[in-house]
């Protein structure tokens, strides 16, 4: 597998074949796949210093509801947000990997993914994102969510958890109530069925960036672009 325009990132790309077929693999399995510390480290560095250069006008409150059926709600979340390009290095090299991943996917799983969006995110000291679905079945076309962590040193102290609620899985002494909880630990890649599972971000004790994003089917109609440049 070739990485386009991501000459920087590790030259052999069956490293990437292996994760990319775990990934597959836990999605078959159980429909998410968690992958501790399995974002290239030089790809999750840049990414970090990117976040934390960006200017404070490049950040903007989350809401929730696309088009003018967007809302804020700070009763359902309280982070904020910055759209992903390819306009910066960071955010090219990052739109090349998803790119590989998107293209593994579809050849692997055969899931007809169109296109990808994805956004910076930043929660300080005590932001959430109460429980939600990043789509509902019939209403809308995202197919995966993918969710990577950008935190160095990260401890379970530090709390601002992702907790993924599987009602597949058995309970038991270590599942508590059917819910897999992911510390958001530096490099560590989250994939999921957009409209299978129910999720939340815990408040955290200090300040917690993230991105996430979304791999999309094709619902343009009449030469109208979904999603919308």
């Amino acid at each position: 597998m070739t990485l386009p325009n991501a000459s920087f990132l590790d030259d052999d790309s069956s490293l990437f074949e292996s994760l990319f077929e775990f990934i597959a693999n836990d999605i078959i399995e159980k429909g998410y796949s968690i992958r501790p510390y399995a974002l290239p480290e030089n790809l999750t560095n840049l990414l970090l210093n990117h976040i934390t250069e960006l200017p404070e006008s490049n950040f903007k409150r989350a809401g929730i509801g696309r088009a003018k059926d967007h809302i804020i709600n700070d009763f359902i979340r309280t982070d904020e947000i910055s759209w992903i390009t390819g306009n910066s290095e960071a955010g090219s090299a990052w739109i090349s990997w998803t790119a590989a991943l998107q293209a593994y996917l579809n050849r692997r799983l055969f899931l007809g993914l169109f296109s990808f969006e994805s956004h910076f995110a930043r929660y300080t000291k005590g932001d959430f994102y109460k429980k939600h679905k990043d789509a509902f079945k019939g209403e809308g076309n995202r197919v995966l969510s993918v969710v990577v962590y950008l935190n160095q040193h990260w401890s379970a102290d530090d709390a601002g958890e992702l907790v993924i609620y599987d009602k597949n899985l058995p309970a038991s002494a270590v599942i508590d109530n059917k819910k897999v909880t992911v510390i958001p630990s530096f490099g560590t890649i989250v994939v999921f069925l957009s409209e299978e599972f129910v999720h939340e971000v815990l408040p955290a004790k200090r300040d917690r960036y993230s991105i996430a994003g979304w791999f999309r089917l094709n619902n343009s109609i009449a030469n109208n672009i979904d999603p919308p440049s």
